[in-house]
């Protein structure tokens, strides 16, 4: 198996884009996060949707009492306004410059190992500092089913 069968294509966060955006594309494609492009054309940082809800819709305080919380959280009465915020807000509050990449050349076996050593779902493809798009845990085990699907059948 290799990464470029299984290397999801995305768009690339850039200053100024919408959060909302940044939303539809990581839906649409199934993938947590985009990398972060700065003017020059550089890869910089990510944005990753868990980042953001951390960042935009929950308080410190939830996520430290998070085992405790009751089903009814009258303090999250405002939550529709908050997503709206966030939705209209832009990509470079919430862009980390941390983020982690590999090669389009590297077995998936590598891959898989550096996501499990970050506590990761997911890698940005980038050759020669060109993103070529994201591999994915769930996208590496629809690879592993289409390929044991098609040993049955062929």
């Amino acid at each position: 198996m290799k990464l470029t069968n299984i290397l999801i294509p995305t768009k690339v966060a850039e200053a100024g884009m919408l959060m909302r955006e940044m939303f539809e594309e990581c839906t649409s494609k199934n993938v947590p996060g985009l990398p972060f492009r700065d003017a020059k054309g550089k890869i910089i940082g990510r944005v990753s949707l868990r980042h953001t809800f951390k960042l935009g819709c929950l308080p410190d305080y939830m996520v430290e009492m998070a085992f405790v919380l009751g089903d009814n959280l009258n303090c999250m009465d405002d939550a529709e306004a908050k997503a709206h915020a966030v939705m209209c807000s832009t990509v470079d509050r919430y862009m980390r410059r941390e983020y982690h990449a590999i090669d389009s050349d590297s077995p998936v076996m590598r891959a898989l190992a550096i996501m499990e050593k970050l506590d990761t779902s997911y890698l940005f493809v980038i050759d020669n500092g060109v993103y070529k798009g994201t591999v994915t845990t769930q996208g590496i085990a629809r690879r592993m089913l289409d390929v044991e699907n098609n040993r049955e059948t062929g």
